[in-house]
């Protein structure tokens, strides 16, 4: 039981990959970025990793992105900010999305 309440929170832990170029390029060096949760700590995405694509993990970098001050007219707001994570797999490991 407990076991498996941790394996849902691993699988909530991992929100998106970010597809970008400069994230599409990193993909040549065995190197993936994820949008994850704010709480998350590397330990927690190393492991829903491995757990959901079946992968090594060699390291995993993480960032928090601050959000952007917006204007509409003379209203300002403030967009949330969020957290990303590099994973960098072990020699021979690949993830295939979707679309690859």
């Amino acid at each position: 039981m407990i076991s498996q309440i941790k394996d849902e929170k691993l699988f909530l832990t991992l929100l998106a990959p970010r597809v970008t170029e400069k994230s599409t390029r990193l993909e040549l060096h065995r190197q993936y970025v994820f949008r994850v949760k704010n709480d998350a700590d590397k330990l927690e995405i190393k492991k829903a990793v491995e757990k959901l694509f079946n992968v090594l993990v060699d390291s995993v970098r993480v960032c928090y992105v601050q959000g952007k001050v917006k204007r509409f007219g003379q209203i300002t707001g403030k967009r949330k900010g969020w957290k990303k994570a590099y994973v960098m797999l072990k020699e021979g490991h690949t993830i295939k999305f979707a679309g690859a």
